[in-house]
């Protein structure tokens, strides 16, 4: 999985209606859903023209992305670094506004990086995919259901996009044996592929390397001068507000005490550092001592009760 998109560009093309996605994708969904048809070529769709943008933005809708928090991470980062590093990918915010020459971007969620893979490598099969999926309730079912790691990384990406455009609030959640189990969000029209920001993230993600790896791992390759930014899953503000379950493992109180040991490593050894967390006791006293600590503004929509949304408190630690 990991690799340049230079290296691997030519190797993940593929043309939008091939052997092996006539047999895997669109025939399991068309056996469970005789009643909903793909949207076919020229017919309306909820694509955007194709400008390609100047200034790449997410293509995903991430819980916790970091779009609100830009003003203060730009305020906060180095001013100059040499390698990036990204170990807890999501939304990739802060990596589309930097725009390094060097980045390695990680996560332990496998479909995500295959995403970004098929969106980096074969944009314009993403692209013609989505391009093909209707906005139905039992369309959506039928493609939740579908055994996607069997599937090539542009029908995985896809598939991820699709689902995280038209399910409730843009959840990634999966169950213990990591399946999708997000419900068809209500929406009148969402907007399934935007072309240009697909095809200007795939050109920001061309010098990128995507791996596949845990955040400690990812980490220890920074050396000094380099930039790493974390944005692991927050730590809950209460007992019932954990939002974890991202990947099957989740991300508890060992790993966030792991991560906070890994920040200090590096910054004793002159690695550039930035955090984003909640502002939970708990993250405020593991980075107590050693860490400027900066409170933030962000308004949160996860929340299942209504009366639980709205602005609360962030922290950005360096």
């Amino acid at each position: 999985m990991e690799g340049s998109g230079a290296a691997r560009r030519g190797e993940g093309h593929r043309a939008v209606c091939t052997s092996a996605w006539e047999s895997s994708t669109l025939e399991a969904v068309r056996r469970v859903n005789a009643t909903a048809q793909i949207v076919p070529d020229g017919a309306a769709t909820t694509a955007l023209p194709g400008r390609v943008r100047e200034t790449p933005r997410p293509f995903l809708k991430w819980a916790g992305g970091k779009r609100q928090l830009l003003p203060a991470l730009l305020e906060h980062r180095p001013r100059k670094f040499g390698r990036y590093f990204e170990p807890f990918l999501g939304g990739g915010a802060l990596f589309f506004a930097l725009r390094p020459a060097s980045a390695t971007l990680a996560d332990v969620n496998r479909r995500l990086i295959r995403t970004y893979t098929g969106v980096r490598d074969d944009v314009e099969g993403v692209i013609n995919l989505l391009k093909r999926y209707p906005h139905d309730e039992k369309f959506f079912y039928r493609l939740r259901d579908v055994d996607v790691d069997a599937l090539s990384d542009a029908e995985v990406a896809s598939w991820l996009v699709y689902l995280n455009k038209t399910g409730y609030n843009g959840l990634y959640r999966v169950n213990r044996e990591n399946r999708f189990n997000v419900p068809f969000g209500r929406y009148d029209n969402p907007t399934v592929c935007d072309v240009a920001t697909l095809r200007a993230c795939s050109a920001a993600l061309a010098s990128a390397d995507l791996v596949v790896e845990d955040f400690e791992r990812i980490g220890r390759r920074a050396g000094r001068g380099d930039f790493v930014y974390f944005d692991p899953p927050y730590a809950p503000l209460s007992a019932t507000a954990s939002f974890t379950s991202y990947t099957s493992k989740g991300f508890g109180v060992d790993e966030q005490r792991r991560l906070r040991d890994l920040a200090l490593a590096l910054k004793n050894r002159g690695v550039h550092v930035l955090l984003s967390n909640s502002s939970a006791a708990s993250v405020r006293d593991l980075y107590s001592r050693g860490f400027e600590v900066h409170e933030v503004s962000a308004t949160r929509m996860v929340n299942s009760k209504a009366g639980g949304r709205g602005a609360i408190t962030e922290l950005v630690i360096r």
